[in-house]
């Protein structure tokens, strides 16, 4: 299932949908700024090992035709971060994801960090947006792939 560009519903009255895409790449984008990306499978295991609970999405894309060993690494990933409650957001182009990332290599991870203000969690509206979207789709046999703009 491929999540188009006018999928996301309205999670709050009021508020007006939004292209999920354009929030992931918000999101990217914002936690990159604030240096809470963690770009790449083995930099992101690396992460999870030591602090878990500060984790707040894990977006995976496709990796390259052909890398098994990536590919085993991400679904290990994947159960990690459902085990620890983490979201797992996947995505349809790990080539769309390192430009965003502003990445050289092809990147099939990014890690996004929770934001935190005087020892509470923030989150950007467009976080809470992604957020209520892992939340439908959390005990979904298989989780919607989200297609990110081209850039």
């Amino acid at each position: 299932m491929v999540l188009e560009e006018k999928s996301l519903e309205p999670v709050e009255m009021g508020r007006k949908p939004q292209n999920l895409g354009r929030t992931v790449r918000n999101v990217l984008l914002r936690a990159q700024t604030d240096k809470r990306t963690i770009v790449g499978v083995a930099a992101a295991v690396k992460t999870l090992s030591s602090a878990p609970e500060d984790a707040l999405f894990c977006f995976l894309a496709p990796p390259s035709a052909g890398d098994s060993a990536t590919h085993m690494q991400e679904v290990l990933l994947q159960a990690f971060c459902f085990e620890n409650d983490i979201y797992i957001i996947k995505l349809d182009s790990s080539d769309k994801l390192s430009r965003i990332l502003g990445s050289h290599t092809l990147e099939s991870c990014a890690l996004v960090q929770k934001s935190w203000q005087q020892d509470e969690e923030v989150l950007t509206t467009a976080e809470e947006d992604l957020v209520d979207h892992c939340e439908a789709f959390w005990d979904a046999p298989s989780q919607p792939v989200v297609r990110l703009p081209e850039l």
